[in-house]
């Protein structure tokens, strides 16, 4: 009974930590299809994807810098 419980801070850093590892390894995972001898791909095909990925991490970094909800006033 002597276990310590992990405080908001604690956890956060443990899951974004973890989190942050995991997109990295997909993102390197991907990278994987820029081998011109095992894929083909235009140019097109590659915008789509990282205006996708980009688009994305917008959105979430967002969410980190508006978290506060403004009431509605007159």
């Amino acid at each position: 009974m002597g276990e310590k419980q992990e405080n908001k801070k604690e956890r956060f850093k443990r899951l974004a930590t973890t989190r942050t590892n995991s997109i990295l390894g997909r993102l390197k995972v991907l990278g994987n299809c820029s081998n011109r001898s095992a894929y083909d791909y235009t140019e097109e095909e590659i915008n789509k994807i990282f205006s996708e990925v980009e688009r994305r991490v917008r959105e979430t970094k967002a969410k980190f810098h508006f978290t506060q909800k403004k009431e509605f006033k007159l």
